[in-house]
């Protein structure tokens, strides 16, 4: 499929694959490259516009990262941010120095110029700064579009050199018209039209996958979550019964999780394909027995999940390809470029080391994930299954504090449901972007009825973000909150008390552990 496509050089910054996220948003394909791409290879790719992320290094430094010297020749508009305006400055003969006065976090700019990046904005706006080096000089040929009361160049350009730069980060939730001034860019400075949609996707797709795998036969590892499931469907569409779908029910999934996937994927449900599920509950508990450390719980659902696929997959016999349901945040995450690995459990790299295949199938791995449900919806799954919250690799074994066992994930199970089910109840399912009961290894004296208790903590955790990368905790009614206290409190077994995590992303994270 032609399309019209930005490239993301990667610095190292942390929000890179934010940029990318948001200027798909404007409906326009964006990739994340190495700063490290060959001129040759950038030129293959026929970008109409390319942006310069941020990262941790100095550009007048030892460490500092430079892109092959050709790029600045290349014609066609180029967006520098924060690092990446640096970079500009001074490959173009400017000067970078430290900045006599350090900007984090939501910055009130003051606009100079609404020429381009800033047309239809207001005189003032608010912007994400996160910068200890500034540009104390411009190259020749531009001006200031932006300043601060600190930094003097908080946004410049020159437009007969196609050339932008701005310090703060456009990309993040925090900077209140930040994807407006992409769009500017895009649209703007890049002539962009906006030809990316998820229908042609999902008919160019299925038609590549079609045509990949013949007459071979595929093998998917189905977690139940939106991205397996909609690779599923997507192979399903496309090669019927030639696929096999594996689902592993760990004994870590949410209440009724198990059931739910059968019934959608199973024989009584709508897909043409085979599926295969495996009770391994006893299983996974047996390997967890004694095992407290986060980093450690994951490793061993994930080797363990590998060892059970495996011998599924070695009763199929060989298979000629193997679909993951990776997704573009794992390829980043993961480590491209600059970018350090921020996961640990996720589906990159994730599978099988012994099982015969040819070719891994990874149909999604340009998609973000709300990219991934409006293919799910195209594909026409059910609405329920394509918003399902996220959750995490390794279950609820991130969600239980400490040891895990049979009686604990029975009391987060069921704590969950009923937290899931107020919210829902309330219409808030759809405005809050994650939300969960984890359980705590804490337990304290309570009194119910006539009798003292010495029971476990539940802590309910909800939070709004557009990004995931950042977060801040949702605020719930206190009605709502109050209802799914008093009914945890009374109907599930072993909970005496139940917190509300209010806590952001930083310093928090969006799961327990």
């Amino acid at each position: 499929m032609d399309k019209e496509m930005i490239i993301v050089l990667d610095f190292g910054g942390q929000y890179n694959q934010l940029i990318a996220r948001r200027v798909r948003e404007c409906n326009v394909y964006c990739e994340v490259q190495p700063y490290t791409i060959s001129i040759e290879e950038l030129k293959k790719k026929n970008p109409k516009g390319i942006i310069l992320t941020g990262g941790p290094n100095s550009v007048y430094g030892p460490k500092g990262l430079f892109p092959d010297q050709q790029l600045w020749e290349m014609g066609i508009p180029i967006l520098g941010i924060c690092y990446g305006a640096q970079l500009i400055t001074y490959v173009l003969d400017g000067k970078v120095s430290p900045a006599p006065s350090n900007e984090y976090g939501k910055t009130e700019i003051l606009v100079d110029s609404k020429e381009c990046l800033f047309k239809g904005m207001e005189d003032t706006e608010i912007m994400w700064m996160s910068h200890s080096d500034h540009i104390e000089i411009m190259p020749e040929g531009f001006h200031v579009t932006a300043h601060t009361t600190v930094c003097p160049v908080a946004a410049m350009e020159n437009p007969e050199k196609k050339m932008y730069g701005t310090q703060f980060h456009p990309e993040v939730m925090h900077s209140v018209k930040g994807k407006e001034l992409l769009a500017n860019f895009v649209y703007g400075a890049c002539g962009c039209k906006g030809d990316w949609k998820m229908d042609s996707f999902v008919e160019t797709t299925v038609d590549e996958i079609r045509r990949k795998v013949g007459d071979g036969k595929v093998l998917c590892a189905l977690s139940g979550g939106v991205d397996s499931s909609v690779a599923a469907v997507l192979l399903s569409k496309a090669v019927g019964k030639q696929l096999t779908c594996v689902f592993v029910d760990h004994g870590l999934l949410r209440k009724n999780e198990s059931e739910e996937v059968e019934a959608v994927f199973g024989p009584e449900g709508p897909y043409d394909l085979n599926f295969i599920k495996v009770d391994a509950r006893q299983r996974f508990y047996d390997k967890l027995v004694g095992i407290t450390d986060p980093e450690a719980k994951r490793k061993t659902i994930g080797e363990e999940f590998i060892r059970v696929f495996e011998e599924e997959a070695k009763k199929i016999g060989t298979v000629d390809f193997l679909v993951q349901g990776t997704i573009y945040p794992d390829v980043i995450e993961s480590g491209l470029g600059e970018s350090r690995v921020i996961k640990s459990h996720h589906n990159v790299g994730g599978l099988p080391d012994y099982v015969d295949f040819k070719e891994i199938i990874e149909p999604l791995r340009m998609l973000f994930k709300d990219e991934v449900r409006k293919v799910g919806l195209e594909l026409g799954i059910p609405e329920y299954l394509v918003f399902r919250q996220p959750f995490p690799g390794p279950g609820l074994g991130i969600r239980i504090i400490g040891e895990v066992t049979p009686e604990k994930v029975k009391i987060v199970q069921e704590a969950d449901f009923i937290f899931r089910e107020e919210i829902a109840k309330a219409g808030l399912d759809k405005e809050i972007n994650q939300y969960f009961a984890a359980l705590t290894n804490m337990r304290s004296v309570g009194v119910m009825g006539d009798f003292r208790t010495y029971d476990y903590a539940v802590a309910l955790r909800a939070v709004t973000t557009s990004d995931f990368m950042t977060a801040e905790a949702a605020k719930i009614p206190w009605d709502v909150l109050e209802k799914a206290v008093s009914r945890i409190g009374n109907e599930v077994d072993h909970v005496n008390r139940v917190f509300y995590d209010c806590t952001g992303k930083p310093p928090g994270t969006i799961e327990f552990e």
